[in-house]
């Protein structure tokens, strides 16, 4: 008798385990959890770079990709080779910043349809696989030159910018299409410095626009707001929060995040799905794209009216009864 209870009992334990067995197997697999390489054409000290580098960071710490970087790459040949190798590492997800090595990395993606690309610049999306990306900061642009216009003394503003290209041209359209608007009296001083990165080179720029009467520096590459720091003058910094740098002198900025297109694009990745698309979609104050930067207490600085103004223009662009022009001609100085 207790042979049979014995018997019926390890029946009953196989057939339990069985039971587990094919539970497991129905289990749904696990997400994938893709593999991304970002290539940077200057160094991760950008302030552009700062801004890919900090979503694709926050998805890392989040468990939700493999992340590694170079950055430096200042030839198209070095940008090829690393992603190249990153390519030979079966990396699912390539982001290449430099619109230098636009061409080049085109054609790589060609050869590569199931990774993922996005690539720097605001051209078309080219199917199956290549994605555009870019700042698009018009918005909070025009919201300081609001302020910048009706901040001004001197009825003279400095603009301190990069290359000659269209995304930065919008924003320093925008800028001045703000100050403007405050101030149709206002003057601006604009320097090209010909290079995404030359913090000293900016400086020069920032000192000399100082010296010629701007009492107010937008400073769209890094490195004018150590001169603004240095005489004394208000500052608007310019892709991350530079407040850091001179806070007593900037007031806020254009920032970009990145982290609404970069978490879109790595959430179709591991889900299966490579696409083309204008991740540009993103980059707006009232998807989260864009912002003003923190005031860091200058709001509490600033006249009643004029930051009313301000909040009742933001009001009005998330709410898309005011479009923020988005002009990509050459600004000139005045």
């Amino acid at each position: 008798m207790r042979r049979w209870w014995a018997i019926g009992g390890l029946a009953m334990v196989a057939a339990a385990a069985c039971l587990l067995v094919r539970a497991d197997d129905d289990d749904p697999p696990a997400p994938k959890v893709p593999a991304v390489f970002a290539a940077y054409a200057t160094s991760i000290r950008e302030p552009w770079n700062q801004v890919i580098h900090a979503a694709l960071r926050k998805a890392e710490q989040d468990g939700r990709v493999r992340y590694e970087w170079k950055d430096a790459l200042d030839t198209v040949e070095k940008q090829l080779a690393a992603v190249e190798r990153a390519l030979a590492d079966k990396t699912d997800i390539i982001v290449a910043d430099s619109t230098d090595a636009r061409d080049e990395i085109l054609a790589v993606a060609q050869r590569h349809p199931a990774t993922a690309f996005l690539v720097a610049g605001a051209g078309e999306p080219q199917k199956p696989n290549v994605s555009t990306f870019d700042s698009a900061l018009v918005e909070p642009a025009y919201l300081c030159g609001l302020l910048a216009g009706k901040l001004s003394e001197s009825k003279v503003v400095g603009i301190v910018a990069g290359k000659h290209e269209p995304e930065p041209q919008r924003t320093i359209n925008a800028f001045r299409a703000g100050a403007r608007e405050a101030n149709p009296e206002i003057k601006v001083r604009l320097d090209f410095i010909d290079s995404w990165f030359d913090p000293e080179k900016a400086r020069a720029a920032a000192l000399k626009q100082i010296a010629a009467g701007a009492d107010v520096i937008f400073a769209e590459r890094a490195g004018a707001i150590a001169a603004a720091r240095e005489t004394g003058v208000r500052a608007f910094g310019n892709m991350i929060d530079q407040n850091a740098e001179a806070p007593e002198h900037v007031i806020t900025g254009p920032i970009w995040n990145m982290q609404p297109a970069i978490d879109h694009v790595i959430a179709r990745v591991a889900a299966g799905q490579v696409e083309a698309e204008n991740l540009q979609r993103f980059a707006n104050l009232a998807k989260g794209g864009v912002a003003l930067a923190p005031w860091h207490g200058h709001d509490e600085k600033l006249p009643a009216d004029l930051l009313e103004l301000v909040r009742k223009r933001q009001a009005e662009i998330v709410a898309g009864t005011l479009t923020v022009p988005s002009d990509p001609a050459e600004p000139k100085a005045d």
